[in-house]
């Protein structure tokens, strides 16, 4: 390929500066990218923590900041590193993808508005002079704002390389002496689209590309159209390159990202006549030049990512079960199965030595299993859990990658440890002429062992049910499943709270009404179901899972804090017995 290109450039030299022009425009991208990187990433990341707790706000993220920094690339890496993060859900991170396919136009109407209508050499230079002496400076903050405003200046002096080098080459190079009739020329030129995109690995250098040569006179509207939905169509390979190494959100994202472009595209070349049509239509009405044909392209394009998001939007939910369905977690396929931290025969020498294993290995399963069990098994992030989130804001997340499989999980990385927990138990009890004391202490142990096994087998039938009304269409039985996973969301936070303090009065406290509201729940809903039911808000059937799920989730928070208590305030106490053993 590169002798290839030495050879052109040997047989055409006009040639060279446009592919110059095209190079200085590509790394002027880059410059843009990688200073706004440094330099607004921070308050970006802190924006989108904030805007993404709506599908309409994360959209409307993509949008504005694509627009104003001219990188859906980098929205696009900070939105993957939120996912992968789990601050952000899949179906916040493909709003905000594609808000930024639609910020991505201002491209083209930055190049249609001023690019050519200014002396672009004039302003680039001095807005690259300024920028390396930003970028010389120590300072990351204005070292970033250098680079932006090198890139910039690059940008438009790629630009310009192009327009000097189509107009000097014009008499020899021009596309528009190509027609095809009908859809035929459609295809053929979107085509030559997809594949200069996949060459320059940059849709918006190949718009740029299109602008000067239709600007130039070289190329013909409607061509210059498919070029364009054929350079977004091409995006797709970019992404596809660069989701093979990304972890599953981030191949799920690039996933919705490809279903975009495709479909959009095709619609908009089987419809490019009728939509050429309508842009004719609004540029006459809002005073655009009949021969402004840059404008009207730019208005094309923005049309085009318009059309992809009045589709894409409103089935987004669908999107997402089909991509979860197309690319599963892989994180738990051909899962290990654990093994015990703790237990070895060397334990069974004092009573001391073993409980207090016990208490470890029992501790170890709580914390690393049976809490993330419980969490996923109830789509909830864990990691959101452990963090400041508000409640609320981590129940909205009705998207997190959680479908787990709750069985596969409980052979893997419970039952095992539980059946070493109880066999070592045992046999110390058995090894030992121990007091009652002691023998209650043991008992303890086996017992908070025990409520992790049936805290995960209500989770089991319980993860089904929420799976499914989680989303439902009857917004009553989505509502009442909400608040399950709401009251479960709130007592794993309590007990983390307590797992880092366990003397803390007030947790303790918190903890204390949270086993007072998991008691007399079932009482305070019966009124409820029967509201439900005598307005025909929900079916028998609905109903039914829902009684049954209610006492299953009032079960697992009492055994929650039982087991917490015991590994976490009872602990020292069960220690001082076996000691008296």
């Amino acid at each position: 390929m590169l002798l290839a290109l030495a050879w052109v450039f040997y047989r055409h030299p006009h040639v060279s500066e446009i592919a110059a022009g095209i190079a200085i425009l590509l790394f002027g991208m880059i410059m843009l990218e990688d200073g706004f990187n440094a330099f607004v990433q921070g308050p970006m990341e802190r924006l989108l923590k904030k805007m993404s707790q709506s599908v309409s706000r994360s959209f409307g993220f993509g949008l504005i900041t694509t627009a104003i920094l001219q990188s859906s690339g980098l929205i696009s890496v900070v939105a993957i590193s939120f996912l992968s993060a789990g601050l952000i859900s899949l179906k916040s991170g493909i709003a905000v993808a594609f808000g930024a396919n639609l910020g991505t136009t201002s491209t083209a109407w930055l190049v249609s508005t001023l690019g050519f209508k200014l002396d672009i050499s004039s302003f680039a230079f001095p807005i690259l002079a300024f920028g390396i002496l930003f970028v010389l400076q120590k300072s990351a903050a204005v070292k970033g704002a250098g680079f932006a405003m090198a890139g910039l200046g690059f940008f438009f002096l790629g630009i310009d390389f192009m327009q000097t080098g189509f107009e000097t080459y014009q008499d020899k190079f021009d596309l528009s002496s190509i027609t095809y009739d009908g859809l035929l020329g459609v295809f053929v030129f979107a085509f030559i689209g997809i594949l200069l995109t996949i060459v320059f690995q940059s849709g918006s250098a190949v718009i740029v590309l299109v602008l000067t040569m239709l600007q130039s006179a070289q190329l013909d509207y409607f061509n210059a159209l498919a070029l364009v939905v054929g350079a977004n169509i091409g995006n797709v390979a970019t992404m596809i390159l660069g989701a093979l190494n990304a972890n599953t959100n981030g191949k799920r994202l690039a996933g919705a990202q490809v279903i975009f472009k495709v479909t959009a595209g095709l619609v908009s070349l089987l419809l490019i006549f009728q939509l050429a049509d309508f842009v004719d239509f609004v540029s006459k009405h809002v005073g655009v030049d009949k021969e402004n044909y840059a404008i009207k392209l730019s208005f094309f394009h923005t049309l085009f990512n318009l059309i992809g998001c009045i589709l894409m939007m409103p089935i987004l939910h669908y999107i997402i079960k089909f991509l979860k369905r197309l690319i599963p977690d892989k994180s738990e396929d051909n899962m290990e199965i654990a093994k015990a931290k703790f237990l070895n025969k060397s334990i069974l020498k004092y009573p001391q030595t073993t409980i207090r294993a016990l208490l470890d290995e029992s501790r170890y399963l709580f914390e690393e299993t049976t809490l993330t069990i419980v969490a996923k098994g109830l789509f909830i992030d864990p990691k959101a859990i452990r963090s400041e989130e508000n409640i609320e804001n981590i129940i909205a997340d009705e998207d997190s990658e959680y479908d787990i499989d709750v069985e596969e999980m409980y052979y893997a990385k419970v039952k095992i440890i539980y059946g070493k927990i109880i066999k070592y138990a045992t046999l110390s009890e058995s090894e030992f002429a121990l007091n009652p004391k002691t023998l209650s202490a043991f008992a303890r142990v086996k017992d908070a062992s025990r409520n992790q096994v049936l805290i995960i087998k209500n989770i089991r039938g319980l993860h089904k049910n929420v799976k499914l009304y989680m989303n439902s269409e009857n917004e009553y039985i989505e509502e009442e499943y909400e608040k399950i996973r709401k009251f479960v969301a709130h007592t794993l936070r309590q007990i983390y709270i307590l797992r880092k303090n366990p003397e803390s009065v007030s947790t303790m406290m918190m903890i204390d009404e949270i086993r007072e509201a998991a008691s007399t729940r079932d009482l305070l809903l019966s009124g409820r179901f029967e509201y439900l039911i005598r307005e025909h808000k929900i079916s028998s059937v609905m109903a039914s899972s829902l009684a049954n799920d209610s006492s299953n989730v009032n079960e697992i928070v009492l055994k929650l804090i039982e087991s917490a208590e015991l590994l976490y305030i009872e602990r020292n106490h069960l220690l001082k017995l076996a000691e008296e053993g």
